[in-house]
């Protein structure tokens, strides 16, 4: 009896593998240095409702976490997605239409990746390579 296997779905998870590695895995040099450095600065731009800050640490340390784990990486992914939505609402928006001096990229170009990388996250899943082997429905 000959096995087939379909090298699609192998290189389609092992993609999934490296773009969740890529994005969880940067991620968390934002949240090590939050971690470090605290995030006071954020306190003043969020008013009173201030205690929403300390969602940073949700998104930029725990949520990287679970998605390379692989564990509810979806649901991980939009936390990600909606903290680099907000970061480019309340630091960002300045930049937003402009082009930084001496490289040509955009003003707000590193928050947009890790926003449309992690809805790309949500949207694919996390694949085979991952705790519940993208069984969950929100794996």
């Amino acid at each position: 009896m000959t096995r087939r296997v379909d090298m699609n779905s192998n290189w389609q998870d092992t993609g999934k593998l490296v773009l969740r590695i890529a994005v969880a895995g940067l991620m968390l040099f934002h949240g090590a240095f939050k971690l470090t450095h605290g995030i006071g600065w954020i306190f003043g731009m969020l008013g009173p409702l201030a205690f929403v800050g300390y969602g940073i640490y949700i998104a930029e340390v725990i949520a990287p976490i679970l998605i390379i784990l692989g564990y509810y990486s979806r649901l991980a992914a939009l936390v990600i997605a909606f903290d680099m939505f907000m970061a480019i609402a309340l630091v960002g928006r300045n930049s937003l239409w402009m082009i930084k001096p001496g490289g040509g990229a955009w003003g707000v170009e590193i928050e947009a990746f890790f926003l449309l990388s992690a809805l790309a996250i949500f949207f694919l899943g996390a694949g085979k390579y991952s705790v519940t082997r993208g069984a969950g429905k929100w794996d």
